[in-house]
């Protein structure tokens, strides 16, 4: 868990090609565990004052998993949720199949910047009594 959080707070992040939106996570549900989005959206929140989540299929839940624990810790606020589906090219297949995708948008709580700032006192606190 920890070295999900280092690698997050360690990333650069590069500016996107055009039609990228610079506070947008495209998530998928294979390629990373969990908590790494829950803290790139985070951070994400921090540099924009408000994130993007977007899913494709399977990887929706994750989406849905992602923003639900940033709502309960009191971090984020919904303000959009959309669902559409979208053509997807397969190569096995001659005509696309379609998928499910979701995008929800979330904002910062006005207490966000208090909380990430006490959670931040609390891993470098841990992280003393560690040293000693």
């Amino acid at each position: 868990m920890e070295e999900v959080t280092e690698a997050v707070n360690n990333m650069t992040i590069s500016e996107g090609a055009e039609g990228h939106k610079k506070n947008r996570i495209q998530v998928s549900n294979t390629k990373k565990p969990l908590f790494f989005y829950v803290n790139l959206a985070k951070r994400y929140m921090q540099l924009h004052n408000e994130v993007e989540l977007s899913a494709l299929g399977m990887a929706i839940a994750t989406v849905v998993t992602v923003a639900e624990i940033l709502k309960n810790n009191g971090l984020a606020v919904e303000k959009k949720i959309m669902t559409s589906t979208v053509d997807v090219k397969d190569d096995n297949r001659t005509r696309p199949i379609q998928k499910a995708k979701i995008e929800i948008i979330l904002g910062k709580t006005d207490k966000f910047d208090e909380l990430m700032a006490a959670a931040a006192e609390e891993r470098e606190a841990a992280a003393a009594e560690e040293q000693s």
